[in-house]
């Protein structure tokens, strides 16, 4: 069976048990947005990696380097934002093409470190090796977290309601007008930036995680479609999700009607918006929802409920949906 028969998690779930079954007390490994490694009776350490490869996860010819050195480290702070951390050291290994020349990497750099001067976070170091045409990028982040404040994947129980933090498929909009090349205006500009230099919810995250009422939580990387799943799995349950309530943008809503785009499809499945998803207890979702726009002066957005049966369902004002695209998946 070839691995793109299998999918990039069912792929994860075929290896991982092997080496998650004798693991140290206080220890967690493969299955959240971190590994979880016990420092004391109060601290825990957060650690996570990601990878990005050129003509995979971007057009290196589309991006300012700039933008993708900011980039880069994002998508790993928004892992320890899931997991209600906070991100301390940074380690960075590349894998760089010979026609790539030190004028791009020194922008490169200066994206990465504008951010970690943002987050307060330190390059401590890495590798580089020469890769055959293509850029590779890999970051490892270590943070921490206090113990009682970390929110797994596997914590959602059916009636919580499911929230996200920000606004969704800006980042997919953007993606899909560097795909089809469609000539760049004000409007195309600011959605097409949203892709390229996404938010890490840091400061979401450290306070969701504070929150008792907070069940589940991770961050929006490959779709809302694809990371309910995560959740699902972790969590054995499902969800439903009402369509109405997905929050999008009034850029996105009028790039969906002037290239006769589907609006909630790419809202659930576009990805890349490293906004965080929570679930909340039913008894403690309204305080905390006029708490966190009290303290973000912003909303923290209710789009469905997680349900017992193991089935995630989109309505349309009671009306069930299905989608013809799915989150992304690395091997599909």
């Amino acid at each position: 069976m070839k691995i793109s028969e299998l999918g990039e998690f069912a792929f994860i779930d075929h290896f991982a048990p092997v080496f998650t079954k004798n693991l140290k007390k206080g220890v967690l490994g493969i299955g959240d947005d971190c590994a979880v490694i016990t420092l004391d009776d109060r601290r825990v350490m957060l650690i996570t990696t990601d990878m990005l490869i050129e003509d995979s996860h971007f057009l290196r010819q589309s991006i300012p380097p700039a933008d993708l050195g900011y980039k880069s480290l994002a998508v790993n702070l928004s892992d320890i934002a899931a997991m209600g951390g906070i991100p301390n050291y940074a380690f960075l290994s590349l894998g760089i093409p010979k026609d790539v020349e030190v004028e791009w990497m020194d922008l490169f750099f200066s994206g990465m470190h504008e951010l970690c001067n943002e987050a307060n976070v330190q390059l401590l170091g890495g590798d580089t090796t020469r890769s055959g045409n293509h850029l590779i990028i890999n970051i490892g982040v270590i943070g921490e977290a206090l113990i009682e404040h970390v929110k797994y994947r596997s914590s959602a129980l059916p009636g919580d309601i499911i929230c996200v933090t920000g606004e969704l498929g800006d980042s997919g909009g953007g993606l899909r007008l560097i795909l089809e090349n469609i000539a760049a205006g004000d409007l195309e500009d600011l959605l097409v930036k949203r892709h390229h230099r996404p938010r890490a919810h840091l400061a979401e995250g450290q306070w969701l995680g504070a929150q008792k009422g907070v069940h589940a939580m991770m961050d929006v990387s490959d779709g809302i479609d694809s990371d309910l799943h995560r959740i699902m799995e972790r969590s054995l349950c499902g969800a439903q999700v009402d369509l109405n309530s997905l929050p999008c943008s009034s850029e996105l809503q009028e790039a969906c009607v002037k290239y006769n785009w589907d609006l909630y499809e790419l809202a659930a499945t576009g990805g890349e918006d490293y906004c965080l998803i929570c679930t909340i207890d039913p008894q403690a979702g309204e305080s905390i929802m006029r708490e966190f726009k009290e303290k973000f002066e912003r909303d923290l957005f209710p789009i469905g409920r997680i349900i017992s049966e193991n089935t995630l369902n989109y309505y349309d004002q009671d009306i069930l949906v299905r989608f013809k695209r799915h989150g992304f998946d690395h091997f599909a």
